[in-house]
């Protein structure tokens, strides 16, 4: 009577998911066009503002993670609402931001609500019949890259009409009304993790990630070769080598080492890595790209609305391969959509790079892109879903997202170094800056298929205990994720 009375209201539960995780993802990308307008009513210089968005990525990457691993351990319901809460609290401070310093200090709060996506990932496997988990997981990995696609096109419209106050509003209003919903609506799980936070592994984490992170964001202002630079990435580099042992022999681990080492958990999260580099780096520098004057040879001269529309097949094309996640995955697998979504997508870059003389030209390749990332993402988190078992859900999933966001640092420091090599002083990128960084995008994304191919066929039950109960409990998860058709037991 319990199961039947849970999962009868697991269509309520996804839509609140949907609600809380879409404006999640809006946050991510609202500001990225209007950074050049948060400056000026910040009263602050280029190199500064640029804290905004490192500031959120520090703390995403930080609190991820934790986040996940709380609700494993006490709730995912009862965190997933904490997380809605920081969520707005930051948005808050945010709309209401008059100084530089308050909206950092905004966005960080912010960063503490990106456990929302793990453990809705976890809300879904723990509450779900289990033939909607691979489509729901599915359509929510897809919506985080939707709603950051939507960000970029919605960003200009609402500062031209509401003002940039209104980025903040409009999330608080959806994470509000998430907030409210999920604590009246969602069941609190049944599964827990046993044990406590080991904060010294926590802080270990925290060290490598805000060393590795800001050091490559801030590599192309202060110099690669910089010594700062260097000696944050040679102390990321340490200190990762000491987490992962500390990690290894603790008997709480935060980040369970074993469950890392399982092969479709670490095929997955270098997939994650590759395309956090296509994705993030691209709408990043996507809209400086159209928006470059045609005095300069290349570009369109388009407006802050206008090269955001032009960014919308992405969006468009990523939620229609969301909705269609769940039957494809059962068709055809989830690591061939993998290889499939990784080659598509860098066919779109490829041809950024190489045909950008009309707008019908960008239009056709932002769809492949977003295509090509509608059938990534949603694949991803079904192959990392399926891996693990119920009680880990939130940690793995979390530590996928946060390789995704890594992966995006390190591709928009590398695509500035790349664009502006060459550039004057003063003045617009040389088009081959963008060429370069395009091609080199491509490449990145197109590496994800390499990435997909160490995904095993099938996952027997002889590796780990983890991968035994993963299949145990969720059999045809397994197979559709590993790349058979559910029901099939042959080998």
């Amino acid at each position: 009577m319990e199961t039947a009375s849970r999962r009868a209201h697991y269509q309520l539960t996804f839509a609140v998911l949907t609600v809380g995780v879409g404006a999640f993802a809006l946050l991510q990308s609202l500001v990225i066009p209007v950074l050049p307008t948060l400056e000026a009513a910040l009263g602050t210089t280029q190199a500064d503002i640029t804290w905004v968005l490192t500031a959120y990525l520090l703390s995403a990457s930080i609190f991820t993670p934790v986040m996940g691993r709380l609700g494993d351990m006490h709730g995912k319901k009862r965190v997933f609402v904490v997380a809605l809460v920081s969520l707005a609290v930051g948005s808050v401070l945010a709309a209401l931001a008059s100084s530089l310093s308050v909206m950092i200090a905004a966005r960080v709060i912010q960063g503490i609500g990106g456990g929302v996506l793990p453990l809705a990932f976890g809300i879904i496997r723990d509450e779900f019949p289990e033939e909607k988990v691979v489509g729901a997981v599915g359509m929510i990995a897809a919506l985080t890259a939707v709603g950051a696609g939507l960000g970029i096109v919605l960003a200009g419209p609402i500062v031209s009409v509401l003002g940039y106050h209104w980025l903040f509003w409009i999330p608080l209003i959806m994470v509000v009304l998430a907030g409210l919903a999920a604590q009246i609506l969602i069941p609190e799980s049944r599964f827990r993790t046993a044990g406590k936070i080991n904060w010294l592994t926590a802080l270990l984490l925290s060290g490598w990630l805000v060393a590795l992170l800001l050091g490559v964001s801030q590599a192309p202002a202060w110099g690669w070769g910089s010594p700062i630079v260097i000696g944050l990435l040679v102390a990321a580099a340490v200190i990762v080598a000491v987490w992962v042992t500390v990690e290894s022999r603790s008997a709480n681990p935060l980040i369970d080492m074993t469950m890392m080492r399982i092969r479709s958990v670490w095929a997955a999260n270098l997939l994650a890595l590759l395309m956090g580099v296509g994705m993030y780096a691209a709408f990043g520098f996507l809209p400086q790209f159209l928006q470059t004057p045609t005095f300069a040879g290349y570009g369109f001269g388009a407006s802050l609305t206008e090269s955001g529309l032009m960014l919308l097949p992405v969006s468009v094309g990523m939620f229609a391969l969301g909705l269609a996640s769940g039957r494809l995955a059962a068709r055809l697998g989830s690591k061939n959509l993998l290889i499939a979504g990784s080659i598509v997508s860098a066919v779109g870059y490829f041809m950024v790079a190489f045909r950008h003389e009309t707008e019908i030209d960008i239009y056709i390749a932002m769809s492949l892109v977003g295509i090509g990332f509608g059938l990534a993402f949603s694949a991803m988190s079904n192959v990392v879903v399926a891996a693990v078992p119920p009680e880990q859900t939130g940690v793995a999933s979390g530590m996928n997202a946060n390789i995704r966001t890594i992966g995006g640092a390190l591709g928009a420091a590398c695509m500035a170094t790349v664009v502006t090599a060459g550039a004057p002083s003063s003045g617009v990128p040389p088009e081959s800056g963008y060429t370069h960084g395009f091609l080199m995008l491509g490449v990145a994304v197109g590496l994800g298929a390499v990435a997909a191919l160490f995904i095993p066929a099938i996952q027997r039950n002889t590796s780990t205990n983890l991968e035994q109960s993963s299949e145990l409990r969720h059999p045809e998860l397994a197979m559709v994720a590993a790349g058979t058709l559910v029901g099939d037991e042959s080998e």
